[in-house]
């Protein structure tokens, strides 16, 4: 039996400012395809289907469980409510991505370079590799992403950096010291003659 599909496409995919806005949102984010879009923007569109629900039916308890899921995912503040839901835009979502996060911490230099860290096996979250750059990371366990241990990019860029550390203590001790001239107390120091 075939698999449903997790997004709906465009009805009309050939509109031309349409276009224009996936491209842009595909090289902010980083992303592969369209279809990634589409999986984020069809997210959004059942949490905002069902805040729309709740709002309608009035159940505070159900209410209350759908804010602090999207509390806890970094999605909206603790004291939010449903209009925050249904405020959320496809941005707010991308930069929950382990990708996006990979990439602002800096364990990469591009976004894409974060994607293939993360596909390839190199990024894991408290300890355990994960290889899915969508994987929406909770603010919980957004302070243990990090280099999965026995990974080779981790050792390769420590190397890197340490290079790079060297050079620079060494391009300092190198430079020409110049002493600066400092004024006596209570006068100003005297403006530097032109030649």
């Amino acid at each position: 039996m075939r698999q449903k599909a997790k997004f709906q496409t465009p009805h009309r995919p050939w509109v031309a400012e349409a276009i224009e806005r996936d491209r842009e949102i595909i090289n902010s984010y980083g992303l592969r395809r369209k279809k990634e879009i589409w999986r984020a923007e069809a997210i959004l569109r059942e949490w905002r289907r069902r805040a729309m629900d709740l709002a309608a039916r009035k159940n505070a308890e159900e209410q209350q469980i759908l804010l602090t899921k999207l509390h806890k995912l970094g999605l909206i503040s603790e004291k939010a409510n449903l209009d925050d839901v249904l405020g959320l835009e496809l941005p707010n979502l991308l930069e929950r991505r382990l990708q996006t996060l990979v990439f602002r911490k800096g364990f990469a230099t591009t976004l894409k370079q974060s994607r293939q860290f993360i596909v390839h096996g190199h990024i894991a979250i408290g300890g355990t590799k994960i290889a899915w750059p969508s994987m929406i990371v909770p603010t919980h366990l957004e302070g243990e992403i990090n280099f999965y241990d026995k990974s080779a990019v981790k050792a390769w860029l420590m190397a890197a950096k340490a290079k790079q550390v060297e050079k620079e203590k060494a391009k300092v001790a190198h430079a020409p010291h110049a002493e600066p001239s400092q004024p006596v107390e209570g006068k100003a120091a005297a403006p530097a003659e032109k030649k």
